[in-house]
């Protein structure tokens, strides 16, 4: 029987994994509530939470939903264009790296 013993190198460097700010950018024509129901759906925030986050990306023109490992980031970017496409909304999210 062969022997499988193997030896590890004490020294693995590990990283943590880079994450990405997913933003949502202000548009004039998406309404507040449907910016309100991609927050709750997409980033999973509470009604209050949606709100104030709604309020900041009317107000300075984008705002943070949430940070993410950049599979994650870039589905819900993938998310909120599929949301606002089938309720004929232009809004848009963008990721970038933190």
């Amino acid at each position: 029987m062969p022997n499988n013993e193997y030896e590890l190198d004490d020294e693995i460097e590990l990283q943590e994994p880079k994450k990405y700010q997913v933003l949502l950018l202000n548009d004039d024509f998406s309404t507040m509530d449907f910016v309100i129901e991609v927050l709750y759906k997409v980033f999973r925030k509470s009604l209050e939470e949606a709100e104030q986050i709604m309020l900041a990306v009317h107000n300075n023109g984008e705002a943070v939903c949430g940070v993410y490992s950049q599979e994650i980031a870039f589905t819900k970017v993938a998310q909120v264009k599929t949301l606002a496409r089938k309720a004929g909304f232009p809004l848009k999210a963008k990721a970038i790296e933190e």
